[in-house]
């Protein structure tokens, strides 16, 4: 047994999300933890004047919520306990805020794996999350079609 009771898996809505939840529900099932499924639903350009906090839950929100509800139906996930959080925001501030707030004991991402130009102008937000995050961070890339330990 690992000894988390708690798991964090933050996906984008990629490719590669469906292979990280089967790890993150894979680490979950071995420690008996709870898996919090979490998207940071970026907020669409168009609706960038609406003020915050938004008072109901906003399209691409629930758009995000539908997305993640169909991942996990057809995963291993569904087979233990988990939760779905969906929030507006910045990435890399919002899983850190999100795993504070939940108590969590290991975070699960994915990264890009962008080095580089890319890096120095887009930032990482597995870095950053590594960095500021309450307990252990697993980053898991995809490579080659499949998640391997980086």
């Amino acid at each position: 047994m690992l000894g988390y009771s708690k798991i964090l898996c933050a996906l984008d809505l990629d490719k590669a999300a469906s292979q990280l939840l089967t790890v993150a529900a894979a680490l979950a099932k071995e420690s008996d933890a709870t898996l919090y499924v979490l998207h940071v639903a970026r907020i669409p350009t168009r609706d960038m004047d609406v003020p915050l906090p938004f008072k109901a839950e906003p399209l691409w929100e629930k758009e995000a919520r539908l997305f993640l509800e169909d991942l996990i139906s057809g995963n291993t996930a569904r087979q233990g306990r988990y939760e779905i959080c969906v929030v507006s925001g910045l990435a890399d501030l919002d899983i850190v805020r999100t795993a504070t707030r939940l108590a969590i004991d290991l975070i699960v991402m994915g990264t890009h794996g962008r080095g580089g130009l890319k890096h120095l102008i887009l930032g990482s937000v597995a870095e950053h999350v590594i960095r500021e995050a309450p307990c252990p961070v697993l980053i898991l890339r995809p490579e080659a079609g499949s998640l391997t330990r980086q």
